[in-house]
């Protein structure tokens, strides 16, 4: 099988395409909290990211929205419970913030971060 259209093949097979949030200074905070994990929960996190890449748009367990157009990406790790709040904009699930959800809501902080980066998104374009 030709490598080049198999790649061409599993890049259409997604309905969205991951990227990472970009903020002015060139950081993309979603790539540095991920590094910052242990090797097994990145892994894990990445595979529910990937579903949610192949089988979008989807709902619970995997993601759930939040309003705003923000969506989670929902992972269950260990004894911990990671987040991944994302919007989707021209066919791409924007990465905006990732944290290790400690209550049964999303802290305000947070969603105040993810929305805010996804105005600057938008601002942008």
């Amino acid at each position: 099988m030709d490598l080049l259209w198999y790649i061409t093949a599993v890049i259409e097979a997604k309905h969205v395409s991951a990227v990472f949030y970009r903020a002015e200074d060139g950081a993309e905070p979603v790539r540095v909290w991920l590094k910052s994990m242990a090797k097994e929960d990145r892994f894990k996190i990445g595979t529910d990211i990937k579903t949610v890449e192949f089988g979008w748009p989807m709902g619970m367990p995997h993601c759930r929205p939040l309003g705003n157009g923000l969506y989670e990406v929902r992972t269950d790790l260990r004894n911990r419970t990671a987040r991944v709040l994302f919007f989707v904009a021209d066919a791409h699930m924007v990465l905006v913030h990732g944290f290790l959800k400690k209550t049964r809501t999303t802290p305000r902080k947070d969603m105040t971060l993810a929305l805010s980066r996804k105005r600057k998104w938008e601002s942008s374009i």
